[in-house]
C-alpha cells in the first residue's frame, strides 16, 4: 500500500472562482441514464495541537489502512512557497500564528479531493475552528465518519516542535505559543462539537510514536466501536 500525500497549489484567482460550480466537490457523476449518482466518500479528520504528531501518525495510518492523506498545513505551506499573492497572504497569517480564512482552506480541500482515485480521505489538521466546520459542511454536504483527536500535553508538544529542526518559519517559541493559544481558543470548541455527536476518538499522544500508533490501530480496525460518550471536554493543553 503506497502512501499518497497530496499538496495542491492555490491559484491567484481562487477567491474569484465560481463557488457554485465547486460547492459539491464534483462528487456527483452522471450515470448512463443521466441521473446523478453520489460517490460515497469516507472522511476522517485528525485534530491535535501543534506538535501532537498528526503528520507522523497520518503517514502510518495511510500506509496501513489505505487512506489518502491530505495535510492542510502542507497544502497551505506549499502555496506560500509559490510566490503567489494568495501565498503571501497565507504566509503572513501563518507567521502570526493565526488561522487561514475558512473559504480558502475548504476550497483547497475540495480541489485536492477532486479526481483522486480513492474513497477514503484522512484530513490532517482540520477543522481548525467552528467556522471551518460550518463552511465544510455547507459546501460539501458531508460530515466526517469520525474525528481522531491526538491529545498531548503542551510541554511535550513544545519540546517536539523546538527539536524537530525542519526549518519552518512558524517553529519558533513566540509563534509556537501563539499557535497553542489559537488551538485552545479556536480548535477545542470543534472537538466539543464532535464529541457531542459521538464522533471523537481520543488517544494519548504524549506517549512514544509506536505506542500512540498501537492505540490508533485499534480505532481503525474493522468492526471496532470506539465511540466516546458526550462529556465536558478537558484538554491537557495549557496556555503558557
Amino acid at each position: 500500500m503506497f502512501l499518497t500525500i497530496i499538496t495542491y497549489k492555490l491559484t491567484d484567482n481562487l477567491r474569484q472562482t465560481d463557488i457554485s460550480r465547486q460547492s459539491k466537490m464534483d462528487l456527483h457523476k452522471e450515470g448512463d441514464t443521466g441521473s446523478a449518482k453520489q460517490k460515497k466518500v469516507k472522511i476522517v479528520f485528525v485534530i491535535g495541537g501543534p506538535g501532537s504528531g498528526k503528520g507522523t501518525q497520518c503517514k502510518r495510518i495511510a500506509q496501513q489502512f489505505g487512506y489518502t492523506h491530505l495535510s492542510v498545513g502542507e497544502i497551505l505551506r506549499q502555496e506560500t512557497s509559490s510566490g503567489s499573492e494568495t501565498g503571501s497572504m497565507i504566509q503572513k497569517i501563518m507567521k502570526e500564528g493565526k488561522l487561514v480564512p475558512s473559504d480558502v482552506t475548504v476550497r483547497l480541500l475540495q480541489q485536492a479531493m477532486q479526481g483522486i482515485d480513492n474513497d477514503k480521505f484522512l484530513i490532517d489538521g482540520f477543522p481548525r475552528d467552528e467556522e471551518n466546520v460550518k463552511v465544510f459542511e455547507d459546501l460539501t454536504k458531508m460530515e466526517p465518519e469520525f474525528v481522531l483527536y491526538l491529545d498531548c500535553p503542551q510541554d511535550e508538544m513544545e519540546k517536539r516542535l523546538l527539536s524537530r529542526n525542519e526549518g519552518r518559519e512558524d517553529d519558533n517559541i513566540e509563534t509556537i505559543r501563539k499557535r497553542f493559544k489559537v488551538f485552545v481558543e479556536s480548535t477545542l470548541p470543534t472537538i466539543e462539537y464532535y464529541e457531542s455527536k459521538g464522533k471523537i476518538r481520543k488517544v494519548d499522544a504524549g506517549k512514544s510514536i509506536d505506542e500512540v500508533f498501537e492505540s490508533i490501530k485499534v480505532i481503525f480496525s474493522p468492526g471496532k466501536d470506539n465511540k466516546v460518550p458526550p462529556s465536558k471536554h478537558k484538554c491537557k493543553c495549557l496556555i503558557l
